[in-house]
């Protein structure tokens, strides 16, 4: 079993290929990723946001360690933040890693100890998540 279950925030229109890359470091047998690998086509606030919410954090809950991919569009999505401070209220770990070179940091990462993978390489990252 993995020493390291990690959820994936990204987003989802505009960055998945990155997940995907992601994804494939899976076979380390020391991390485990999960996700909510759906487009969330309801704004973050809506009523029926609820169902959507409960799910996403009850994936984060289950993991140690948050990581964030930070790429050009990331601060503008709402679920990112949502997933940011969800995960900071959880008392994940958080790791962000840019994955777009003058990537605007989302501001939910700011102050709350989030480590940073400096480049999007497979053992920059693990050593990052500790």
């Amino acid at each position: 079993m993995a020493n390291k279950r990690i959820f994936i925030s990204y987003d989802y229109s505009n960055d998945g290929k990155y997940k995907e890359l992601v994804l494939a470091w899976d076979k380390d047998e020391d991390l485990d990723f999960s996700f909510y690998d759906m487009s969330v086509e309801v704004s973050v606030d809506a009523s029926d946001a609820a169902a959507i919410k409960r799910e996403i954090s009850a994936r984060i809950s289950d993991c140690s360690h948050f990581l964030c991919l930070v790429g050009r569009y990331s601060y503008k999505s709402r679920w990112v933040d949502w997933e940011i401070k969800t995960a900071v209220e959880l008392k994940k770990k958080i790791v962000a890693v840019q994955v777009e070179k003058n990537a605007t940091t989302p501001n939910a990462l700011y102050g709350v100890g989030t480590s940073w993978a400096l480049s999007f390489d497979f053992d920059v990252i693990k050593k990052a998540l500790g």
